[in-house]
């Protein structure tokens, strides 16, 4: 009798990559600290923080470019005034707390 054999099921995962950090033992106990009132390991609290730190600085040094006439009629529409909506209306009829008897 053979030995039967189970087919081996694959199992797709994320390539995944290391870093590596020196750290005082004093920023590490702050990040630990963070990161257990978020609920989150230490890897993931320091890779949201990084990505959103990335994105933040990426996103500060983008060039937008346009024609002229686009960047004018751009402008044009932020000089235009905002229509108050019912709800600033609503907050801007009510007297301040400091106000109120």
């Amino acid at each position: 009798m053979q030995p039967t054999s189970k087919p081996t099921e694959k199992v797709s995962r994320p390539v995944r990559d290391t870093l590596n950090l020196r750290i005082r033992p004093d920023l590490r106990s702050l990040i630990d600290q963070a990161a257990e009132l978020a609920g989150k390991s230490r890897s993931d609290f320091v890779l949201e923080a990084s990505r959103r730190a990335a994105e933040e600085t990426l996103r500060d040094r983008t060039l937008w470019l346009a024609d002229p006439d686009a960047f004018a009629a751009f402008c044009e529409r932020l000089d235009l005034p905002s229509a108050p909506s019912e709800r600033l209306r609503h907050v801007l009829a009510r007297k301040a707390p400091w106000e109120q008897p």
